[in-house]
């Protein structure tokens, strides 16, 4: 097991380096369009944990990727704060603050917050196709065609609304696993099956991690839902209670905290053992997972 300081030593440098490389791709806020260019940036570059491209890199790397990927990683970045943006927005949670600051709507306004979810979504797949063709690479094309039914349809959007249909209602534990496969869990399980794709792994390989990204991928949302009961707006950044004020179902309306930690425990370790598939380093992967159970934001 990595050290907890060791960790977060080294999921830090891997969060500064994506975020290097993101800026990269980063639209300039200047001419006819800089408002919309301005709260793309905005809702990007305000903060975050940076997990899910942190995921793909080291998945990436765990297979012997050693090849540029940063549109990849800057990709997925961009989807899910898009989805972020869309998420606080009135019709949705109607939340103030994300990450310490005012949400998108609240900094611009909502009409701007829509097509700044709306560009960053297109975006992203503008980026990752310019470098599929540039390469001509087809894992890379394999990849973004993950991403793209990962987010969509068959991914986080049909969790979306599968968990605003649920509001309010009484739902089985098997609706609300169903909910977070999707909503949360889906993007995770894309960003380590995709590191596994463009590192040309082994379907073995490929398998194995998409199984650990669909584990930790519920250990993440059990923790966000004790973490929105537990903890404090200024440790978490966003509103806490927000859940119970919007009436969604939660995994603390089911279990008690106790029981959650055991769940997210019993998950963290099904996640461990899916790397025993692989053969490179998977040390800080173990211990990205290992951490996830006690995080505190």
């Amino acid at each position: 097991m990595v050290k907890s300081m060791d960790m977060k030593s080294n999921l830090e440098l891997y969060k500064i380096e994506i975020e290097n490389n993101m800026n990269r791709y980063l639209p300039r806020s200047e001419g006819n369009f800089s408002r919309l260019y301005e709260a793309m940036q905005y809702s990007l570059c305000i903060g975050g944990k940076r997990i899910r491209p942190i995921l793909m890199k080291l998945a990436y790397e765990a297979v012997g990727g050693k090849e540029d990927i940063w549109a990849f990683t800057t990709a997925m970045e961009m989807i899910h704060t898009y989805s972020l943006i869309h998420d606080d927005l009135p019709a949705m949670d109607n939340d103030d603050l994300r990450r310490g600051k005012p949400t998108n709507h609240k900094q611009f306004d909502e009409a701007t917050a829509i097509l700044a979810g709306d560009g960053l979504l297109s975006y992203a797949f503008e980026i990752m196709l310019n470098d599929a063709l540039e390469k001509r690479d087809w894992t890379r094309v394999q990849a973004t065609h993950i991403l793209a039914r990962d987010c969509g349809i068959n991914g986080m959007v049909a969790g979306q609304m599968l968990d605003l249909e649920s509001e309010g209602k009484i739902i089985p534990i098997n609706t609300l696993d169903t909910i977070h496969l999707y909503k949360t869990g889906a993007l995770i399980k894309a960003s380590t099956k995709m590191g596994a794709i463009l590192g040309k792994a082994t379907e073995t390989e490929i398998n194995a991690l998409e199984r650990y990204g669909q584990y930790i991928g519920k250990v993440f949302q059990i923790i966000d839902d004790v973490l929105d009961e537990t903890s404090t707006t200024d440790k978490l950044g966003k509103p806490v209670h927000s859940d119970i004020r919007n009436c969604k179902n939660t995994y603390t309306l089911y279990y008690n905290i106790k029981e959650c930690y055991k769940i997210a425990d019993e998950l963290t370790q099904k996640a461990v053992n899916c790397l025993d598939h692989l053969s490179g380093d998977t040390a800080v992967l173990r211990g990205l997972a290992e951490n996830l159970v006690y995080r505190k934001s």
